[in-house]
């Protein structure tokens, strides 16, 4: 029997994270590991690996109607979209699949460095595989995307653009600017200094350290510097919504701009959010939900799905 999401997402607030001072990593320190292991978490074979992943909504999946599927960011995990994705898909009365990648979160702990082609691997292979034996390979999508999560989103629809019926992404990368690099390295000295660790272990556990170093050292290593996929862009056909918060200390609103130009089959809406940071759907959820509920009522207007 599995945890369903929403009991989940009710016992979740009130476990506590009490780490030692000897092994912040240690797995007997993480309560909620021990609370998930209560129940036969949902764990899928993909490509060798096996990820956690949950479907909301699962009584409309039959239905003749899209599916949304919900990418996380980069240090991230389905957990730390909170509520949000339950949300939007009932505002909009549709299914939606959440999925732990690899390395993160419930998923399976990543053993080796990730590869510059990691999020095209992430799109066209991985991402395929998952619909296709969850039985969902035939559903028409719309991705939603945060981060590397929205990088994802754009390298699947210009790779299928036959059953993508529309992008939404949140501050997602398609160059690696300088912004970009800092951010990470930024975030390096956090981990170092800070009790970043801690935060992120509430998520991760015990795979913090390989899921941070993986992750890091691929995105700062010289293969990824002159990074780019605004060649891919061009195959996507769908509607393409694209959300950038102004303060957003990973990327310029340039990131906008070069999807806008380089999507130059779609229809691309972007929409740069004042005094907004790296986390739109937390630090300006309600105009969030505004773009994506008001996004999806023009597609819904002119599509038969």
């Amino acid at each position: 029997m599995t945890c369903p999401l929403k009991l989940y997402v009710t016992l979740r607030p009130f476990v506590t994270l009490r780490p030692s001072k000897g092994d912040i990593l240690n797995l007997l320190d993480y309560p909620i590991f021990a609370l998930i292991n209560l129940y036969s978490v949902p764990l899928i074979e993909i490509s060798g690996k096996e990820l956690f992943y949950g479907i909301i909504n699962p009584e409309l999946v039959d239905k003749e109607n899209p599916l949304i599927v919900f990418l996380h960011e980069g240090l991230g995990c389905s957990e730390q979209w909170k509520d949000f994705h339950i949300s939007i898909c009932e505002k909009l009365n549709l299914p939606g699949l959440y999925y732990d990648r690899y390395g993160y979160g419930r998923s399976q702990e990543v053993t080796e460095e990730r590869k510059p082609d990691f999020l095209d691997v992430e799109a066209e292979k991985v991402l395929p595989e998952l619909l296709e034996k969850l039985k969902l390979k035939d559903k028409k999508l719309i991705l939603f995307g945060h981060s590397d999560g929205g990088t994802i989103s754009l390298l699947y629809a210009a790779k299928f653009p036959e059953n993508t019926l529309a992008v939404i992404t949140e501050a997602a990368h398609v160059i690696n600017e300088e912004i970009t690099m800092q951010g990470q390295r930024d975030v390096i000295k956090l981990y170092e200094t800070t009790d970043l660790p801690l935060k992120l272990a509430r998520y991760h556990g015990p795979k913090t350290e390989n899921m941070f170093s993986s992750w890091i050292n691929v995105w700062q290593s010289d293969a990824m510097k002159n990074w780019s996929i605004e060649a891919k862009l061009g195959t996507i056909t769908c509607p393409v919504l694209a959300i950038q918060g102004s303060e957003d200390n990973y990327g310029s609103p340039e990131q906008l701009e070069r999807i806008r130009k380089h999507a130059h089959n779609a229809k691309v809406e972007t929409a740069l959010i004042p005094g907004c940071g790296h986390i739109p759907h937390h630090q300006a959820r309600e105009k969030v939900e505004e773009l994506t509920v008001r996004f999806f009522m023009k597609l819904h207007s002119f599509t038969d799905y």
